[in-house]
């Protein structure tokens, strides 16, 4: 569904005296804000377009109604996250779940939406009905290379797919791996993998990327092929310049240190994008900065940080998007949710004093390093992520009125109680 924009309007008119009132107080108590409000108007996060529906675990999966039937739902549904938000314009498309049937139909659906699209995902995890041979010992790893071939062309069909909507790159995320020690050797299944990734990388067309994502367990459990971004940034460095590593928030061992990691990527030239969600045992894929909100800031804060360093572009130089799953909310105000605390971190993080945290460094003044990074996490940036969103044309309370214009019934109206997208 679209909303009109008098129903923007409407919205924002009647929050707008408040809201004057806070930003303004703002931009007094912080004098460097009027520069930070343009990049946040930037600042486009992905939305998947797996994510649109409602998640679930081997155990279950319970639909709220509603769901998107097809890919044109969809785009429906992202378009209308973007109008809410104005921060969701792209969309990162999944192969084979979202097939577009006529590509020159959907990009000009996406075009009408104010949509872009951003990476595409290959699957090459799952077996999907009509596939000869089977993943289940893995794809690009697998010593049957007959496997092997079909995941290749599998991810170079995702390549043309994605050239046909206007895309850039392409993420590669691999479950090939091992349960138990002994069942494969390692060396040679990195190498398998490393060929396998030289014959799609040679597919890429001039102006691509390719994403090559890491994780370190699940769905196998002893070692998998991917599982660090050490190994990553081995392919991508193997690959050539137009291989990164992708960074997925949840996709790291307990504890780690994902702040120092994005950092040295950068400093590499080798960080392509992020996958954004939270987690607390493992990889959760839920809301993002829902648990962590901190160890959110303190990423951008790098990202940031290293990205000035290069003399990058925040808003296009990497691949921004979520990847969540959304159990027991419904998915359009978890993606709501999720967008506001990353534009929340980043404003943050736009807010360090990095002249000031720089001198203290040098004189190893722990103490003062703390407190401006601190000063910045806690300073109350809705305020300033609301005025982007008021000057993108968007809503100021975007969940507000996705509840005041009962959506989601809505969207069970028109398609359903029983609606299922497509998915996991």
């Amino acid at each position: 569904m679209r909303l009109e924009k008098y129903r923007i309007d409407q919205h924002n008119s009647e929050l707008d005296d408040k809201h004057q009132k806070r930003i303004s107080f703002f931009l007094e108590e912080n004098t460097s804000a009027k520069n930070i409000i343009q990049k946040l108007v930037d600042f486009q996060i992905a939305i998947p377009s797996w994510a649109l529906g409602t998640g679930g675990t081997r155990f279950g999966r319970f639909s709220g109604g509603g769901e998107p039937r097809n890919l044109e739902d969809k785009l429906m549904d992202i378009g209308l996250l973007h109008q809410l938000n104005g921060s969701s314009g792209a969309v990162s498309l999944h192969i084979p779940w979202d097939i577009p049937s006529d590509a020159e139909k959907i990009k000009n659906l996406a075009g009408s939406l104010n949509l872009k699209f951003d990476a595409m995902n290959s699957n090459t995890f799952q077996d999907q009905a009509a596939q000869e041979f089977s993943y289940k010992f893995g794809s690009l790893q697998h010593v049957d290379e007959n496997v092997r071939r079909q995941a290749i062309e599998h991810n170079i069909e995702v390549i043309k797919h994605g050239e046909a909507l206007g895309s850039k790159s392409l993420t590669v995320w691999l479950a090939d791996g091992s349960c138990f020690p002994g069942q494969l050797n390692f060396r040679e299944a990195f190498q398998r993998t490393l060929d396998s990734l030289r014959e799609i990388y040679a597919a890429l067309p001039t102006d691509w990327k390719i994403f090559v994502e890491y994780k370190a367990y699940e769905p196998n459990f002893y070692s998998t092929t991917v599982g660090d971004w050490g190994q990553s940034l081995l392919y991508a460095t193997k690959l050539g310049e137009k291989a990164f590593t992708l960074v997925d928030l949840g996709h790291h061992l307990p504890n780690a240190n994902i702040e120092q990691i994005v950092s040295l990527l950068l400093m590499e030239g080798k960080l392509g994008g992020f996958h954004f969600n939270d987690s607390k045992y493992g990889d959760d894929d839920l809301t993002a900065g829902s648990l962590k909100p901190y160890q959110l800031f303190l990423i951008f804060n790098e990202l940031v940080e290293g990205m000035d360093a290069r003399g990058m572009n925040h808003a296009t130089d990497l691949g921004w998007m979520i990847d969540a799953s959304h159990n027991v909310k419904d998915p359009l105000e978890d993606l709501l949710q999720s967008v506001e605390a990353i534009m929340m971190a980043y404003a943050q993080s736009l807010l360090v004093d990095r002249t000031a945290l720089k001198a203290a460094q040098q004189v190893h003044d722990v103490a003062l390093c703390q407190e401006i990074l601190q000063h910045a996490h806690r300073t109350d940036v809705r305020p300033l992520v609301a005025e982007a969103r008021l000057r993108a044309g968007a809503a100021l309370d975007p969940i507000a009125l996705f509840r005041t214009l009962d959506v989601r019934k809505k969207l069970i109206d028109e398609r359903g109680l029983k609606t299922v997208a497509t998915g996991l």
